[in-house]
């Protein structure tokens, strides 16, 4: 066979693999350090592991078990906080280390600060990688017009209603 022929041959065998999809590799010889784990057929490091293993191990090289802390301390609320608290608030996240908590009334507000200091301490102990520094729990009120933490001074949108 000619050169020009095998060149030929492998540029269509790879068009036609890139074409299904599935990229043409060429075979060359794996040089693995024969000591890394998992790196001999029956060596050390092969067993099959357990999901929620592996899942923690990811999330950890991932940076994500802080994330995953604070996602279980807002989807745990009802139990942490008790099914009679939880029925009057709701969690609206944690941002900057704070737990913010709205209230639907002022009473329970109120009640709730005078309880920060021991959820806090009950926070920290039972979820201490979720970082969470502080609780603030918020009153309802008026509607803000806030969006951000910027404001312009101004009358703002009051001589829109009526």
């Amino acid at each position: 066979m000619r050169p020009e022929e095998g060149f030929a041959t492998e540029a269509y065998l790879r068009a036609k693999s890139v074409w299904r999809g599935a990229p043409l590799r060429r075979r060359r010889r794996a040089s693995v350090d024969p000591d890394l784990p998992g790196a001999r057929p029956f060596g050390g490091g092969r067993d099959p592991r357990a999901l929620g293993d592996v899942l923690t191990a990811v999330s950890v090289d991932m940076g994500w078990s802080v994330e995953l802390e604070q996602a279980r301390v807002i989807a745990e609320w009802p139990q942490f906080a008790g099914s009679a608290t939880a029925e009057h608030t709701t969690v609206l996240g944690i941002s900057n280390g704070i737990l913010q908590v709205q209230c639907d009334s002022t009473s329970w507000a109120t009640e709730l600060r005078r309880l920060r200091a021991e959820m806090l301490t009950r926070l920290l102990r039972e979820y201490p990688d979720a970082e969470v520094r502080d609780l603030r729990f918020l009153a309802p009120g008026a509607p803000s017009w806030r969006h951000g933490p910027r404001t312009v001074r101004g009358r703002g949108p009051r001589d829109t209603y009526g």
